[in-house]
């Protein structure tokens, strides 16, 4: 079984072909993605325009080579795996269309994947991880804590209130004067950082529920820098190291209190997963294996390229649904909001 899977919902443009191999593990054989930070880094963030113009300039081309690169022409891939959204209504159209019609010449399924989904299944694609297990999913806009007990059925324990944890790394950079994307600047300038230097807030640490709440915590970052201007390169180190030390805290809070929360609604979870752009985080990730190695868990994160947004996701969570049967027609349409997962049942 070989699935093409396109991926177009922000910044980056993907196509990946996955297969199932004999021992009933995804094997990827191509994955290209075509990234759009040079397009959009003058504007310190994604313009959705720009961003859908540059899908339709490559995605055609960026699909034949995967398939080149795969050893696997069209008419011998079973199905065609497309993320229907969430995401930027534009860019969702433009990978929707593209895969619509492919299947209707090539007459080849078609899986209209949730992109939060993929994100979800990327560990059974890459560890081959036995449900069920709990994820941080950490994706762009997205912040959740979900029991994921199988294909389709997601149970979500907490989520962010205000700011994902994502966007908090992305104002901040941009608050601080610092590149495009925000994440991986903050990250690196916090490596030669203090991170006890500024005492700021850990929003929602003992709180019952498992959600978040960043907003204050960049407020909180925004008034400290404003006491100290100008910024010594220094400080900005001391601000990042500060800022990402205090949700590395807050993180691993709200991981506890979903570890609680996790057996009432899928029993004991197989390890403790975290995926989305923001596990490519190094103190995160580490702060998460060593809390999972406390409850006796396995951690689990993909590898650095699959952390971001890539076409072999989409391909693997439209393989997981063609082996359930779960097909779309030609009327599945494009959502730029799309929930993946139900709430927990109120204690």
């Amino acid at each position: 079984m070989k699935i093409l899977g396109i991926e177009t919902t922000c910044d980056e443009t993907a196509a990946a072909v996955v297969t199932l191999g004999e021992d009933e593990r995804g094997r990827i054989l191509a994955n290209e993605v075509l990234s759009q930070i040079a397009e959009h880094a003058a504007y310190g963030g994604v313009v959705p325009e720009i961003a859908a113009r540059a899908h339709v300039e490559v995605l055609d081309r960026l699909i034949a080579r995967a398939l080149q690169r795969a050893g696997t022409p069209l008419p011998e891939i079973d199905g065609i795996a497309v993320a229907a959204g969430p995401g930027l209504i534009g860019g969702v159209l433009i990978g929707l269309v593209t895969a619509k019609t492919l299947a209707l010449v090539a007459r080849k399924p078609l899986l209209a994947v949730n992109h939060l989904e993929a994100h979800a299944l990327t560990p059974r694609l890459t560890d081959g991880l036995a449900f069920p297990y709990l994820l941080l999913l950490a994706s762009g806009g997205h912040t959740q804590l979900v029991a994921v007990k199988g294909v389709g059925d997601y149970v979500r324990l907490g989520t962010t209130i205000d700011d994902a944890i994502g966007e908090a790394f992305d104002k901040v950079a941009k608050l601080l004067g610092l590149g495009y994307p925000g994440g991986p600047e903050v990250e690196r300038q916090a490596q030669g950082g203090d991170p006890e230097r500024f005492a700021l807030p850990r929003p929602m640490l003992g709180r019952r529920q498992a959600d978040f709440s960043l907003s204050g915590l960049k407020t909180a970052l925004r008034i400290e820098a404003e006491r100290l201007e100008p910024l010594a390169s220094q400080d900005v180190a001391d601000l990042c190291a500060s800022f990402q030390a205090a949700v590395v805290d807050v993180v691993v809070d709200r991981v506890r209190v979903a570890l609680r929360a996790f057996a009432g609604v899928a029993g004991h979870p197989t390890a403790l997963v975290a995926a989305g752009g923001v596990a490519a985080n190094g103190a995160i990730r580490r702060a998460l294996a060593a809390q999972a190695g406390e409850v006796g868990l396995s951690f689990v994160a993909p590898p650095l390229p699959l952390c971001g947004d890539n076409g072999a996701m989409i391909a693997w969570a439209g393989l997981e649904r063609l082996r359930l049967g779960l097909v779309d027609d030609l009327t599945v349409p494009a959502r730029a909001r799309w929930p993946f997962a139900e709430a927990a049942p109120a204690a």
